[in-house]
């Protein structure tokens, strides 16, 4: 009878996010909430222990979601990066960066793309009792390279390009969201704003990605 009930809630919740018409984007979140749900109910070994190591890889959009009407000024980016666990569930991190922009020319685009590593730490806020599901904020330094269209400065219709490849720094702040899918895998959500001094194509660049974090020790 209890097996029964708890089958029926299920059905609910997911007739609820099938019946509806709901975005690609909304609807995977809400499955991932949904198995996070699940995974709390199971037993677990600790997490986020001080010197505890993880593996990340993660991409996303910049300055906005891409759809066919912005191809020519939209972009995204791919990183990895190391964490190291300190205590209260904080963390370091150290790690890399590749972000491609397109900025619109002629009826064209053209890539600006950026090279970075970074080194920072993040501060853990929030969680449920058993740390299934974590939120931290944290603050990173960033520096680099820039190049515009990968070092070609005569465009297609003869014009050059003034921008010039250089070095650029400056720092980050992230939002994160870690969800556990075992004790060594965990899904990530991120959203993060770079202020880059240096560049020749706006200061400022908002990200919005995911990712996966493998714990290895």
């Amino acid at each position: 009878m209890r097996k029964t009930k708890k089958s029926k809630q299920w059905q609910n919740r997911i007739c609820f996010l099938t019946c509806r018409r709901v975005s690609p984007i909304r609807l995977s979140i809400a499955v991932i909430f949904m198995l996070c749900l699940v995974l709390t109910e199971q037993a677990h070994a600790q997490r986020c222990l001080p010197s505890m190591r993880g593996l990340e890889v993660r991409g996303g959009m910049v300055d906005g979601f891409h759809s066919s009407a912005n191809r020519n000024k939209s972009g995204y980016y791919v990183g990895a990066s190391m964490s190291v666990y300190s205590k209260h569930a904080n963390k370091w991190v150290f790690g890399g960066e590749f972000l491609n922009r397109y900025y619109p020319y002629s009826g064209s685009r053209i890539p600006v793309s950026q090279f970075t590593g970074e080194g920072g730490y993040f501060l853990h806020f929030l969680s449920d009792r058993n740390k299934n599901v974590l939120f931290s904020l944290g603050g990173s330094v960033l520096g680099g390279y820039e190049t515009s269209n990968w070092g070609e400065k005569i465009l297609f219709d003869g014009s050059a390009l003034r921008n010039q490849d250089r070095f650029i720094y400056g720092g980050a702040i992230t939002l994160e969201m870690e969800c556990y899918l075992s004790d060594r895998v965990i899904f990530l959500l991120t959203a993060r704003e770079r202020v880059l001094w240096g560049t020749t194509t706006g200061q400022f660049h908002t990200q919005f990605g995911a990712g996966l974090k493998f714990i290895i020790n």
